[in-house]
């Protein structure tokens, strides 16, 4: 469980735990910037939430395996339509909810960009928050917080996600790129690691543009330079260095390169 999922190591054991203890808690608020995990972890938690095996998330039992194939009837993601998630999705919720698991013992909701709720929709959700059935477990996921009300952050067992370290997101692409046998420089990944910013989502993007740019070729650190628009941080440290030296003719000559 959780393999394929890199970083936020002490929330994904946190998760486990509470499955392997069977103290799997009514509803959860994950927290943090896009592209760092939460939908993915929320997604694999539900999986092993409606495991049927005492190794949860096992990929051989009915419900991991409807899971897989996007079948599972205990499982439902909610996402916005247009640019909200409305009180008619979060109205059918309630409907859906009354009806007992299928498969499982529990249901799981994911509802994705939560602070994307009118406010219908939330006081509509709060009310199911305060009084759920037993088998129903709900995990929210959002990037801003603070437009979550405080009602329903009181119900909800907070995480809040950190970026991906910039090594954690090198040491990925660097194993995927060996698994695509796709040639790259060491310092071109460590590059894109670091302008994804802790995002591994970013990372995969901005690489899977180098490469669309550079197909067959090598990727070198001057490709990703050149497809990124970027330019080498040595330079601003030259830079910099040479402004505070008062070098004016060399502040010029890295300007003009620039």
């Amino acid at each position: 469980m959780f393999e394929n999922i890199f970083g936020n190591n002490s929330i994904k054991n946190i998760l486990k735990q509470s499955i392997d203890s069977n103290k799997v808690s009514h509803s959860y608020l994950m927290i943090g910037v896009s592209g760092i995990g939460k939908k993915m972890i929320a997604t694999e938690f539900a999986k092993g939430i409606l495991c049927l095996s005492e190794d949860k998330a096992c990929n051989h039992c009915k419900s991991c395996i409807e899971f897989n194939s996007n079948n599972n009837p205990d499982f439902f993601c909610i996402e916005p339509e247009g640019n909200s998630i409305k009180i008619e999705q979060i109205r059918e919720l309630q409907k859906k909810i009354q009806e007992k698991p299928i498969i499982s013992e529990k249901k799981v909701y994911i509802i994705d960009q939560a602070d994307l709720m009118t406010k219908e929709a939330q006081n509509c959700l709060l009310k199911t928050l305060e009084e759920p059935p037993e088998y129903v477990i709900f995990i929210l996921a959002t990037t801003e917080v603070h437009k979550i009300p405080i009602t329903i952050l009181s119900r909800c067992q907070r995480y809040d996600f950190h970026r991906i370290t910039a090594a954690t997101i090198k040491k990925q692409l660097s194993d995927l790129m060996e698994q695509e046998h796709v040639d790259t420089e060491d310092k071109a990944l460590e590059y894109v690691a670091r302008m994804a910013d802790g995002s591994m989502r970013d990372a995969l993007s901005l690489l899977d543009q180098c490469i669309a740019f550079y197909l067959g070729e090598k990727l070198t650190y001057d490709n990703v330079l050149e497809v990124l628009g970027a330019v080498d941080t040595d330079v601003f440290s030259r830079l910099l260095r040479n402004i505070i030296a008062r070098d004016v003719p060399k502040v010029l000559d890295t300007v003009e390169e620039l």
